[in-house]
C-alpha cells in the first residue's frame, strides 16, 4: 500500500517537472525572437488568395526609403530618422519610441514633404540627443489598404575630448 502511493506520487512528481521543464524552455527561446513577425511568411508565399491580395495589394502602402537600422549617437549631437513611403491614396507616416506613439517637441521636430500624389517623405530630427533619446524607434506608414513599418533601434557613445 505504501509502496503504490509512492509510485503515484513519484509519477506525479516527473509529469510536474516535465510540464516546467518545457515551460521554461519555451519561455527562454521566446526572449531571443521578435515579438512581432512582419513582412512576409518564411515561404515567401501565403496561404490563401485572399491574404496574399490583401498584402500585395498594389495600392498599399509601402516604405521604400529609410533609415539605417542600428544607429549610436553621440550625446549632444543632432540625430535624425528618414522614412519614405509610397501608396494610394497616400500613406500617413506615424512615429513610435518605445511602443508610444511620439509627438513634437521643444528638442524633437518631425518634418513631412508630399511628392506627388501617392509618395509622403517624413523625418524626425533630436537636437540635442540625451540619453533619454536611446530606445527603439518606429516608423509606420499605412493607407486604406496596408501598413508598412521599419524599425530602428539607437543607443548613446560618450566621446571624450
Amino acid at each position: 500500500m505504501k509502496n503504490s502511493k509512492f509510485f503515484i506520487f513519484l509519477i506525479l512528481l516527473i509529469i510536474v517537472s516535465i510540464d516546467l521543464c518545457s515551460g521554461r524552455r519555451g519561455r527562454g527561446r521566446g526572449r531571443t525572437k521578435s515579438r512581432i513577425q512582419l513582412g512576409l511568411p518564411i515561404t515567401g508565399k501565403y496561404r490563401d488568395p485572399e491574404s496574399d491580395s490583401y498584402y500585395n495589394n498594389h495600392n498599399g502602402a509601402k516604405i521604400t526609403k529609410s533609415s539605417h537600422f542600428d544607429l549610436e549617437y553621440i550625446l549632444g549631437h543632432k540625430i535624425f530618422f528618414l522614412c519614405e513611403a509610397t501608396g494610394n491614396p497616400r500613406p500617413t507616416i506615424t512615429w513610435y519610441k518605445d511602443g508610444s506613439e511620439i509627438y513634437q517637441h521643444l528638442y524633437m521636430h518631425v518634418h513631412e514633404w508630399e511628392y506627388g500624389e501617392d509618395r509622403l517623405k517624413s523625418k524626425i530630427e533630436i537636437d540635442p540627443a540625451t540619453q533619454m533619446d536611446a530606445g527603439v524607434y518606429e516608423c509606420t506608414a499605412d493607407n486604406m489598404y496596408s501598413i508598412d513599418r521599419r524599425v530602428f533601434k539607437t543607443d548613446f557613445s560618450i566621446v571624450f575630448d
